[in-house]
């Protein structure tokens, strides 16, 4: 049995948090001993797994700031990280392996005491920066090239997508390195265990029986094109005959952190946009709904559309292809890898006009509706099973340690 830590900034709600604790379960099943350092996790904010005592999480570091006077958030992470990198190689029972991701400054102070650092990339955090002027872009270059040089020292890197990967090579030149591309999964157990709940209790208000229920899931950020789906929705009421929009509406729901001022003005930029476009009546807004409550959504939604552009790959369309639901979701990024379009859904280039047609289609054709449904499930099953993300896991991390200890 081997000791793993897994090292992560914030163990929040979203993507890469849940990819970790995918991880860290499934090497748990694998024998494996698996806890998390954090330097955040809210109780309140967090995926289950993370606050019932089934993966052990230790919170280091929280006190040191998150940003200075609204600046520097990158500069506060890998402050942040470090501190809790120096934390881990100081502990009594150090772990043999190190699996951490999104801050790769800490890996050099890991690898200092800990035997085998594996890095996973959701994506080059440089690219995630919003660009500004010349003290940003300054500020930015020994922040990008210590992001380059750090994630370069890891004994394995993974990343979640082709085109992640192709980004990965584009952006770290200097690296000669071909990532392992490991594509999420989902806790299948979870979701086959869960119990449905109603609706009307999810929303709080019920709709009639013969709606018709479009689902959005990202957190409250603009780079995920939320408004997309909200003008879509605005499109589809001038298009619909009155009787299909009648049936018609639109659930979104997603992670949202007050301390986090993005999400707060964000979710009332959205709230705004849908009163401008006179679809107030037809939006249901969510703030981070639980793991059951999310899966209760999907189970009882019709069609997911999914808006992010370039999205690095996207674990949502892979929950409700598991479930049995067709996704639209933008032609681009990661969906291209797990959305085949006009068998498990439609991919289409971004325009609200392309996303209502699609719905349109299935509306008038609810048999489709069934069809990519079955087919998505299918799919993942072939491709995206949580045995075949575990089974590729696990065997990185055995070849890993076992080449390590040759």
């Amino acid at each position: 049995m081997t000791r793993i830590i897994f090292l992560h900034p914030d163990l929040g709600i979203g993507g890469a948090e849940r990819l970790v604790v995918d991880a860290a379960l499934a090497l748990k099943k694998n024998g494996h001993d698996v806890s998390f350092v954090t330097t955040h996790h809210d109780p309140d904010h967090c995926f289950l797994e993370t606050k019932d005592g089934t993966i052990p999480v230790t919170v280091v570091g929280n006190w040191l700031p998150r940003h200075i006077l609204g600046k520097f958030f990158a500069l506060c992470a890998y402050i942040r990280m470090v501190y809790a990198a120096t934390y881990i190689i100081f502990l009594k029972n150090r772990p043999e392996l190190v699996f951490c991701d999104l801050v790769s400054v800490c890996i050099p102070i890991l690898r200092l005491c800990i035997p085998h650092v594996v890095f996973y990339c959701h994506h080059p955090d440089q690219l995630l920066s919003i660009p500004g002027g010349c003290c940003k872009a300054l500020y930015r270059v020994p922040l990008n090239y210590l992001e380059e040089i750090t994630t370069g020292m890891a004994h394995k890197i993974f990343v979640n997508s082709i085109y992640t990967r192709n980004v990965f090579k584009s952006t770290f030149k200097k690296l000669c390195i071909e990532p392992e591309v490991l594509y999420p999964s989902i806790n299948t157990d979870f979701f086959d265990k869960t119990r449905i709940i109603l609706l009307e209790r999810v929303l709080d208000k019920k709709l009639p029986d013969d709606s018709i229920i479009l689902l959005s899931i990202n957190r409250y950020e603009r780079k995920k094109n939320l408004s997309l789906a909200i003008e879509t929705l605005a499109y589809l009421k001038n298009s619909l005959t009155e009787q299909e929009y009648k049936r018609l509406y639109l659930i979104m729901a997603g992670g949202y952190d007050k301390r986090v001022e993005e999400n707060v003005e964000h979710y009332l930029e959205l709230i705004g946009l849908s009163d401008e476009l006179h679809v107030t009546d037809k939006v249901i807004f969510l703030r981070s709904p639980s793991d059951i409550y999310k899966v209760s959504l999907l189970k009882h939604c019709n069609i997911l559309i999914y808006t992010p552009h370039n999205e690095h790959f996207g674990i949502v369309p892979l929950e409700a292809m598991y479930i049995g639901k067709p996704v639209i979701a933008h032609n681009s990024g990661g969906p291209m890898e797990s959305v085949i379009d006009k068998v498990t859904g439609y991919l289409v280039n971004g325009s609200s006009k392309e996303f209502a047609e699609k719905i349109k289609i299935l509306i008038k054709e609810p048999s489709l509706v069934e069809t990519f449904g079955k087919a998505g499930r299918e799919r993942f099953l072939a491709t995206f099973s949580f045995t075949a993300f575990s089974t590729q896991l696990s065997k990185a991390v055995d070849e890993l340690i076992n080449f390590k200890k040759d």
